[in-house]
């Protein structure tokens, strides 16, 4: 099932409606696409944020059981990527509801949490960051430089290759 921006917002208010304090979540991968107007929608919600709050936002998904798949990881860590401790400061937010404050990942950050699976869609989402977000080269090297991977660094690095011909590509030599 897909899930709209619209439909992520009214699962995450009713999500706020049975937390017992706020939080912050930072939305990940196709989600934060979503959110940023980059995509329709996304095949599942990925979201990462403080660990005590992912904590809460998990018990609430089990009790509301939303019929699409919620994905979420502590401290940063989306998939097998641990984002530096700066990735809460460096998100975006995006809504203040009830109980939650809804951030997304920095532009630059989509794209190194998508450097280690690398498929098709994966390519097709950077190159949308890299285009609408005008991320070059640097930028994207000096975040993928500070991220760990839980995978082999090998296929890390062979991806992040690929991903800076991709931004030459789209005219993108920005160093930002």
């Amino acid at each position: 099932m897909a899930v709209s921006s619209r439909q992520l917002l009214g699962f995450l208010e009713e999500v706020g409606n049975i937390l017992e304090r706020r939080i912050v979540l930072v939305a990940a991968g196709g989600t934060a696409m979503t959110l940023y107007g980059l995509k329709p929608s996304t095949i599942d919600v990925d979201l990462t944020g403080p660990a005590e709050d992912v904590a809460l936002l998990v018990k609430a998904v089990k009790r509301l059981q939303p019929g699409f798949r919620v994905d979420a990881w502590p401290n940063g860590q989306v998939f097998s990527q641990f984002l530096p401790s700066d990735y809460l400061s460096k998100s975006r937010r995006i809504k203040r509801l009830s109980k939650i404050d809804l951030r997304a990942l920095a532009p630059v950050d989509i794209v190194v949490t998508k450097i280690g699976r690398l498929d098709e869609r994966d390519l097709d989402d950077i190159k949308a960051c890299v285009k609408k977000f005008k991320l070059g080269k640097g930028a994207i090297v000096r975040r993928a430089k500070r991220i760990e991977y839980a995978g082999n660094r090998k296929v890390f690095d062979n991806n992040l290759e690929t991903v800076l011909e991709l931004t030459v590509v789209h005219g993108s030599r920005h160093s930002s």
